[in-house]
């Protein structure tokens, strides 16, 4: 799979095995929903650029 692929279909296939979840058809459609549904709230957050010197906010203390 390249940078730019993206299959929840089998993303879902090799980890629910990995994960010990079960694998049931119903459930399918769901889990793929999710890990799309993920990916789309990742790359908005991956695509925000920032500088290599940029410092976290500070702790908020009401």
């Amino acid at each position: 799979m390249s940078e730019n692929e993206f299959d929840a279909e089998a993303i879902a296939e090799s980890m629910l095995p990995y994960l010990g979840l079960p694998d049931e058809p119903s459930y399918r459609s769901g889990i793929v929903f999710h890990l799309s549904s993920a990916r789309g709230i990742a790359a908005g957050l991956l695509a925000f650029r920032m500088e290599d010197e940029a410092e976290p906010a500070p702790v908020f203390k009401p």
